[in-house]
């Protein structure tokens, strides 16, 4: 089944409708698509939908359900951030992510680009940004109680900007025990773990999230993942699908999960050519 699940459109900071996207995905042959706008946040998220943007959200993906029924399966879905506001319930599945460490009163975005990081690290934790991480990871540990998802969004969205290791070193001790800790907390909790390429797409990273070194951690946990592009754009639909597939084997997965209409199921993963 080729699918995808986290995917944004003109409804919160995605270049294309709904609809558009529906087309792209039956132009590529997709099975189904997974709509996952950005829910209303208390936090200030620019690219976040206010309650009457998720009222047509909800009407206009449920419309393109029924109106290509036959010819691409059609989720929706939601990705909730871990502090969103009312959203008014009812999806077919949520994506939890964090996108802000709250730290004194100020609301620190941790995906707004590397001058922001740094600035941030600088004036909130004295430029320990591992101190930041640390924080970050303590929350993603609590995502799915406080969002209430089945998929676990962007695992160490906080390295976005940190190819190469340009902010902080990753293979740290405090690095390390900060985000094994957070996937020890989830491993309690019945939630997916997508491999997201959605940083690639844009030219932020050369490789999906998350590390292979935590793929490895979460294999070795039995933890389920599915693939996603994060896509903001219909030219992004399937970005990638084969480096994140080949990753997933790299790293121990023979299988990943999809979505249906009964829930989600494990489908084989294959061998990289």
């Amino acid at each position: 089944m080729i699918q995808n699940l986290h995917t944004h459109t003109s409804f919160c900071d995605g270049a294309n409708t709904p609809e558009e996207m529906v087309q792209a995905a039956i132009a590529l042959g997709m099975d189904s698509l997974g709509f996952s706008g950005h829910g209303p946040s208390s936090a200030p998220d620019d690219a976040a939908m206010d309650k009457d943007s998720v009222s047509a959200y909800r009407e206009e993906v449920l419309r393109l359900k029924e109106k290509y029924a036959g010819q691409l399966e059609v989720f929706l879905g939601l990705e909730r951030d871990f502090f969103w506001a009312p959203d008014g319930g009812g999806w077919d599945y949520v994506v939890g992510s964090v996108h802000y460490v709250e730290k004194d009163g100020v609301w620190l975005g941790v995906d707004y680009g590397r001058e922001v990081f740094q600035e941030n690290a600088a004036r909130h934790y004295g430029g320990d940004c591992i101190a930041f991480a640390e924080d970050y990871y303590r929350l993603v540990g609590e995502v799915p109680e406080r969002t209430g998802c089945q998929i676990v969004g962007h695992f160490d969205l906080i390295t976005k900007f940190n190819e190469g290791g340009q902010l902080f070193d990753t293979t740290g001790p405090r690095y390390v025990k900060a985000a094994l800790d957070a996937l020890d907390r989830l491993a309690e909790r019945d939630v997916v773990f997508e491999i997201n390429t959605g940083a690639m797409s844009r030219g932020y990273r050369t490789a999906p999230y998350p590390a292979p070194w935590l793929l490895r951690a979460m294999h070795e946990r039995n933890l389920p993942i599915c693939i996603t592009s994060d896509c903001h754009s219909r030219a992004n639909l399937l970005y990638a699908f084969p480096q994140a597939e080949e990753l997933a084997w790299n790293c121990g997965y023979r299988e990943r999960m999809v979505l249906t209409g009964n829930g989600f199921a494990a489908q084989g993963l294959e061998r990289p050519r």
